[in-house]
């Protein structure tokens, strides 16, 4: 291993970590436990130093999961754990964030993941353990607003024009609902209001309750 490349490095982790999914493995037993702590602390501690490569494999592992055809509650129950695993992988490494990753690559791949996480936030099906994918989905998106604030803003703004120059009442406003999760100081939320005023003329009513509800 010692003569890998860092990207090949990072992968080999990446796939072992996707390797001891519930998904994969169809275990429960207290070894399949252990391996997949040892393998998210290994990750989260590898993300202190090569973050961007984390955060790519991590997304394209959700990504696969999400594409996983499941049938039974077995199979039902280890993709939701699978899913739970990795948001919660995810959540640590953007709070181990280091303070200068703002180069071009982390933003691309903070794009990349920022989708994936909204799908959990518009999940309709309630159970405990959606709910718990819900809740830790909110998580990340605290902690990947904390310092990509810009990302997610962009993904804000661009739904607020799509809405402002739409004449439909029934327009998608889920978007605007990630207001709710992230992470807002006083300069933030000014950036946010200003964005809605020069927009708000132009919305629906049913659009400025949404943002009413969101910015509570």
């Amino acid at each position: 291993m010692a003569t890998q490349k860092p990207g090949e490095w990072v992968q080999s982790l990446i796939t072992r970590f996707d390797n001891q999914l519930p998904i994969r493995t169809g275990l429960h037993t207290p070894q399949s436990i252990q391996n997949v702590e040892q393998n998210k602390e290994c990750l989260i501690n590898v993300s202190k130093h090569k973050f961007s490569l984390v955060i790519n494999g991590l997304t394209n592992t959700l990504k696969y999961v999400d594409s996983v055809r499941i049938s039974g509650p077995e199979a039902e129950k280890n993709f939701y754990e699978s899913q739970l695993i990795i948001l919660d992988t995810l959540e640590q490494c953007l709070n181990g964030q280091p303070k200068d990753t703002s180069r071009l690559d982390e933003t691309i791949y903070v794009k990349l993941l920022l989708p994936e996480i909204c799908k959990f936030l518009n999940m309709s099906h309630d159970s405990y353990l959606t709910n718990q994918l819900k809740h830790l989905a909110s998580k990340v998106l605290f902690a990947l607003s904390l310092n990509n604030f810009t990302a997610v803003f962009n993904r804000i703004s661009a739904r607020l024009h799509a809405l402002s120059s739409s004449g439909e009442d029934t327009s998608d406003t889920t978007d605007l609902e990630l207001i709710q999760h992230i992470n807002v100081d006083v300069r933030r939320l000014i950036k946010l209001l200003n964005e809605t005023v020069h927009k708000f003329k132009s919305l629906k009513k049913s659009v400025h309750l949404t943002l009413a509800a969101s910015l509570e």
